[in-house]
């Protein structure tokens, strides 16, 4: 008699483990499976962030669409690139 309660004891035993193992694998696949749907649409979001305006031949926009900034530059048509200025936007 005391064999067999050692041997249900066993058994019952290594099934707790394989339940265990089973339940952590599922877990962490879970967790695996989110982190990529986060990170799939991330990029998404971020895609059309920046939205460049041509105000004329001389007058370029970049526009934030998230922090609402704006940077303009003027570029002379005989002359190198120049620096840009954050302003606000004119419309």
């Amino acid at each position: 008699m005391n064999k067999n309660l050692i041997s249900i004891s066993i058994m019952f035993f290594g099934f707790c483990i394989i339940l265990s193992s089973w339940v952590y694998s599922n877990a962490l696949q879970n967790i695996a499976n989110n982190q990529r749907i986060e990170t799939a649409e991330k990029p998404k979001q971020e895609e059309y962030r920046f939205e460049l305006i041509v105000v004329n031949e001389n007058n370029v926009i970049l526009y934030d669409k998230h922090s609402g900034d704006s940077w303009r530059k003027f570029i002379d048509s005989g002359a190198g690139p120049t620096e840009w200025e954050k302003q606000a936007l004119p419309f």
